[in-house]
Parts: structure tokens; sequence; C-alpha cells
């Protein structure tokens, strides 16, 4: 039991501690002061400030993104210079994946110990040192060594950038510029909504603008310098984090308090709520590993969602090796002009971001009615696109036919990945609630597998099949795929009735 007054402007709580003697329990009454915060708690920044934050974290996610496509544009170089096969090349693609499915299942629980801002300052440091470290390698087994940690790290910091983006802005709050934007612009300017999808945007469209530059540092430089200029943009980014992100995790920062006015003043009555909540690393991190894996397994919505996003990104990662092919073998492309057709990529991605602007209008006005299902307009229509890009794509490659068809099978498929990526994010996140973080870490950790393994038999398949029937086996399972949104946005509603971990609770808009 507690009971609570006001001392100096904070709550002062009075918590009986149940001590057990010789069977009988015996109440111990001890004082507590629960800080609390002044000014500086990370929802009452400015919204200047917000952005701030929000473009330096996400710039990093950009980074990541790019690492992973822009290392397949030095392949040529790098085969030769290293005297090794393209599939050795291309399993750099798969172990930075694998590293950046796995390890956060064992360090997300660090930002709950230490805070965000550690994390971030490491990460950022760790990961660029492995530009370095592939930039200055003799053989193809330390790049791909490298990569692994360049994985592991980058996605460490990627993706605490949701957390912060949650930590700072509100699901819904009042800008100075509200009274004069129309709807669409408040939500992308005032609301968490509109940085959670500038975040998505710089993780997905920025994976396509990655080739762009690297195949023409290829063709003049080499794949070395693909590494060095890397390391140039993660320098940026160590300067960014360090000068701009401070911590925005709430607990962390009432802890730092509590510390600090024990110290100060030497009365150990001061702390933080999480101090009696939090459980010790140990457990953090055990609940962090398992329970993403219980949600994957036993959570028909967590389990379909996932095999719909992870069977689209694994595509993804496969075109970092099969849109080349295409485009020089069949419109004799030179390494620079290949790389400029992922511009189809971002571009998808941007019809993404805007269509997403839609569907945050859709979704306020079926609320009521629909509850988390009002998510799921958008992605039934991706349902749809993403087997129409692959089967145009499969058969417009051909050298008859102009190249721009080809282009668009790319950016119709990148158009509906994305607005599957953050269907996927807010959608679970709605039905999830508490559970939310175990659900996306399930579905992150199979979705980048499979951007680990589709490259590995990426070309294999390509050089059997050839490109027309390689694709079309792409698209024809992309339409088994199509009920999954319809199923969830007819029975969602039954289908988290009967769920442990599923909320029950209508959420308002959030995402």
């Amino acid at each position: 039991m507690q009971d609570s007054q006001e001392t100096s402007g904070r709550t002062s709580p009075t918590v009986v501690d149940v001590e057990k003697e010789n069977d009988a329990e015996k109440g111990k009454i001890l004082d507590v002061i629960y800080v609390d915060f002044e000014p500086g708690n990370p929802a009452t920044w400015s919204p200047r400030r917000k952005w701030l934050v929000t473009l330096v974290a996400s710039y990093f996610t950009g980074l990541a993104g790019t690492t992973a496509s822009a290392y397949a544009m030095g392949f040529p170089s790098m085969m030769r210079e290293l005297h090794c096969t393209e599939e050795q090349a291309a399993l750099g693609i798969s172990m930075f994946c694998v590293g950046f499915a796995i390890v956060p299942l064992f360090t997300s629980a660090f930002s709950e110990e230490f805070g965000r801002r550690p994390l971030f300052v490491v990460c950022t440091i760790v990961f660029t040192a492995m530009y370095v470290v592939q930039a200055t390698a003799n053989n193809i087994q330390t790049v791909i060594a490298a990569r692994f940690i360049c994985g592991a790290f980058g996605s460490t910091g990627s993706k605490m950038v949701g957390g912060t983006v949650a930590d700072v802005w509100a699901p819904a709050e009042w800008c100075p510029v509200s009274s004069c934007l129309p709807v669409s612009l408040i939500d992308l300017a005032c609301r968490r909504g509109g940085p959670m999808a500038i975040y998505s945007l710089f993780a997905v469209a920025v994976t396509g603008a990655g080739p762009v530059v690297a195949g023409w540092i290829e063709m003049s430089l080499g794949w070395r310098w693909i590494q060095w200029i890397h390391t140039i943009a993660g320098g940026v980014s160590i300067v960014l984090t360090i000068a701009v992100l401070q911590e925005t995790r709430t607990g962390i920062m009432l802890t730092r308090k509590a510390k600090a006015l024990r110290a100060e003043t030497g009365d150990s009555r001061y702390r933080a709520r999480i101090e009696d909540t939090r459980g010790p690393l140990r457990s953090l991190l055990w609940i962090s590993a398992t329970r993403p894996l219980i949600l994957l397994l036993t959570e028909p919505t967590v389990l379909f969602f996932t095999l719909w996003i992870g069977f689209a990104w694994g595509i993804m990662y496969s075109m970092f090796e099969s849109i080349l092919p295409v485009f020089e073998g069949l419109y004799g492309f030179n390494h620079g002009q290949a790389g400029l057709t992922f511009t189809g990529m971002t571009i998808g991605s941007l019809f993404g971001f805007a269509t997403n602007l839609y569907q945050e209008s859709l979704y306020r006005k079926y609320l009521p009615t629909r509850d988390p299902e009002a998510r799921l307009f958008a992605a039934c229509g991706a349902a749809l696109l993403f087997p129409a890009g692959m089967f145009i794509y499969a058969w417009g490659a051909n050298a008859a036919i102009p190249w721009i068809v080809p282009e668009l099978g790319v950016t119709l498929f990148m158009w509906a990945t994305f607005i599957m990526y953050l269907a996927v994010f807010t959608y679970l996140a709605d039905c999830y609630g508490p559970y939310a973080s175990s659900a996306l870490a399930g579905q992150s950790l199979f979705r980048n597998l499979m951007g680990a393994a589709f490259p590995l038999f990426t070309q294999p398949m390509y050089g059997r099949l050839g490109i027309h029937w390689a694709s079309t086996l792409f698209g024809c399972i992309a339409v088994m795929m199509v009920p999954i949104p319809y199923v969830l946005l007819f029975l969602g509603p039954k289908i988290r009735a009967r769920s442990r971990f599923a909320s029950t609770v209508v959420h308002q808009p959030s995402l």
C-alpha cells in the first residue's frame, strides 16, 4: 500500500515493505522520495530540438542501409584483387544481415540498463571502424568478419531509433505551425507518425540510393574507396551523435537524477520508480532474447505478417545481385549506369511515404470502428502491387523492351515493400501494446535472416531458371501471400481475442 503527499513539489509516497519472519508478515515503513522531471523531459523539448535528434538518429539508420547495398557494387574489383568468387563476396551481404538479425536480441536490453546515448556512441564508433577494416583488408575472410561486426553494431544503433522517436514525440501533440498546415502535413510535422515515417524512409529508401554513387566509385576508384567514402560518412555520424544526441530514455534520466540527489544530499530516500521495478541485467537479457521468439512462433498475427515482410525483404536483397546482370547484360549499361537503376528503389519508397500520409487519414477516420485494423488499408493495396512489380520486372527484362519497363517493376515492388514495412511496425505496435517491442524484434530477426539467405542462392537460381522464370517464381509466391493483410483486416479482432499477448484496448493514433 502507499500514500502520497506533496513535499517541495515532489511526490513523496510512503511505501510498506513486507518482510517475512518466522512465517509471520511484519510491515516496515520506509520513506521514499520518488524523483520526477523538472524541465528537461524529452517530451517537453521544442519541435526544433526533437527534429534535430530524429534526423541525426535517422542518418545513422540510413548509413546502415547504404552499407548493405553499396557493398555489392564493389564485387568486380574485389573479386579481382582478393581472388575470391562472387559467392564468397556475396557472403559479405549475408553476414551483415546475420549480424543485423541476431545481435539485437542480446544487446537491446543494454539500452534499458545503461541508456540509449552510450549505445549510440559505441555503436557508431565500432560501426565506422569496421569500414576501415574492410578498406584495408587483404583477404575476403577479413572482409566477411568485418561485415558481420558492422551489421551487429549497425543494427543495435539503428534499432534504437524507433525508441528514440517514441521517447521525444507524443502520439499527437500541438505544435506552433499546426494551425496553418493541412492535416497530412500536421501528421508529418507535429505527431509521432511523421517522424516514424521519416525514420522508415531512411531505413528503406536509402538502401536504393547507395548503389547510385557506389557504381561510379567502383568504375573509377575500386571497391576499397566505397568503404573509405562510408568511413567519412561514419565519421560525420560519430560527430553528430556525440554533439546532438542526448539521453532520451526517461527511466535512465530519472535514475541518474536520483543517484545525483543521493550523492549530493546523503539522503538515500531519493529513488526513481524504475529502480524498484527493473529486474537485473541477466533477466532483461533473457527476456530480450526469448520473448521475441515466443511471439514469432505462437502468435499467428506476428508469424504471417513476418513471413510476408520477410519474403519481400529477401527479394530486395536478392535484387542487389540480380539488377546488375539485367541492365548490364541485356541493355549494355556500364557499372555506373546500372547503379543508377537502383533509384527505382528510392522512388518507390518515396511513393510509399506519400501513400502513408493518406493511410494516416484513413486510420483516424476508421479507428473507432476498425480498431488497429484501420492500419491495414494501404497494406491491402501493397499486397497487389508486390506481385505486379515482380511480374513486370520478370517479363519486362528483355532487350526488345525498353529498360524503363523492368525499372518500373523495381519501383512498384519497392512502393509495396515500404508500405508493408511501415504497416508491420504500426499494426504490431497497436496490437501488442507492452509486448510490441518483442513482437517487432521477432519480425526483425526473421526479416533480416531472409536478407541473409536470399543472396546466397540468387545467382545459382537466376543462372538455372533465367531472369524471367526466377523473378516469376518470386511473383507467384507473392500472389499466394496476397490474402494475409485481407485476413487480418476482417478477422484481426477474432485472432487477437484468442491471443495471450495482444492488447484488447482500443489504441489512439500513435505512429
